[in-house]
Formats: C-alpha cells, sequence, structure tokens
C-alpha cells in the first residue's frame, strides 16, 4: 500500500501542509496503536506519511498540528525541520521534541518564542509542558523582577 500524504486533508495556514513530515506518527504516545512515545507508528513511511490512512484511529483524525493549524507559529517551528511538535490538549499546550535534537528548544529562536507561549498560555489559564524524551518539563513565562516590585 502506498502511503497517503496528508498534505491536502489538513486544513490550515496558507502555504503549511503536513507534505513530507511525519512527526505527529513518531514523537506522541498513541495507546490506541500501543505506540510508545518517540518511535514511528507501526503504519507509519517515515518522512511519507499513513500506510494505513483509512483505518487510522480517531485520534489520529482528530490531531491537529499547531504548525499547520497556527501562523502564529512561525515557520522555524516546521516539526520536520525541528523535531519539536506543538499542539494543544484543553488547557494544556504540549511540545514533544525529538530525543536526538535535545537542546534545540533551549536555543534561539525556539527558547524566546517557548517563553512567549508560556506566557500566554498562562494568561488563558493554561500551562505549557514540554516533553523530550525522558524530561518533562513546564515552562513558565520569565517574569522581571522590575514587574515585581
Amino acid at each position: 500500500m502506498t502511503p497517503h500524504s496528508l498534505s491536502h486533508d489538513v486544513s490550515g495556514s496558507p502555504g503549511r501542509s503536513c507534505a513530507g513530515c511525519t512527526a505527529c506518527c513518531v514523537l506522541p504516545e498513541i495507546g490506541a496503536l500501543q505506540k510508545p512515545a518517540d518511535l514511528p507508528c507501526p503504519h507509519c513511511s517515515v518522512g511519507q506519511g499513513c500506510r494505513a490512512y483509512d483505518l487510522r484511529p480517531q485520534l489520529c483524525r482528530d490531531f491537529l498540528c499547531l504548525w499547520v493549524t497556527d501562523d502564529a507559529l512561525g515557520a522555524h517551528w516546521q516539526p520536520s525541520q525541528t523535531g519539536m511538535l506543538v499542539y494543544r490538549q484543553g488547557a494544556q499546550l504540549t511540545v514533544l521534541v525529538d530525543p536526538s535534537r535535545h537542546g534545540i528548544w533551549r536555543s534561539e529562536p525556539h527558547a524566546a518564542d517557548l517563553l512567549q507561549m508560556a506566557q500566554k498560555t498562562e494568561a488563558e489559564g493554561g500551562y505549557l509542558i514540554l516533553f523530550c524524551g525522558e524530561t518533562v518539563e513546564r515552562i513558565r513565562p520569565f517574569i522581571s523582577t522590575a514587574a515585581q516590585t
């Protein structure tokens, strides 16, 4: 079976698509498929798409990568380039980082963006959690000492 490219199935920001990206098939744990985090789904043809697209679980059908759906996430956040996947789960903004790219989230411009995302998310009553292999970290917005006085 030929892998199904998602480039035309996800409505998102103009000029953005899933084409060539399979980060959502690799980074998250997918219980419905008994797939652990950071390993490709058994139906994934890495870099191409899903070989069981028509039979994929509802969780996969409903998944929305913020890079595809939200222009506010800059082009430098493209998951296939960064190894980072950003998505919402209710009040939680989740960032999954490919363990082989450990540390990319601490470099610029990503570090500053994460602080801004954390600030916006917390202002809306949520929180930002980052997962990278065994590392789980809540990213909190920077609070200047001037703002505390």
